[in-house]
């Protein structure tokens, strides 16, 4: 079984499929079984399982925890 990733709450993400206003960018809010993400075209805030969002996650555009580390 695989691992899950590390994702953290203020990471923005890129997904492979776009949301009906066009926008393919995502605020992480919420982590955990399921990941509560807000497009960032909109402002939309959606709830989905963990497995989805980690079968349609394309990249990781911005981690809050390497910036935080790159600081200390």
């Amino acid at each position: 079984m695989k691992q899950p990733g590390k994702y953290f709450v203020g990471d923005q993400v890129r997904m492979k499929k776009p949301h009906p206003c066009g926008g393919t960018d995502w605020e992480i809010l919420r982590v955990g079984m399921d990941f509560r993400l807000k497009c960032l075209t909109c402002g939309r805030i959606i709830l989905i399982p963990r497995i989805k969002f980690e079968k349609g996650l394309k990249k990781v555009i911005s981690s809050v925890f390497t910036e935080y580390s790159a600081e200390v």
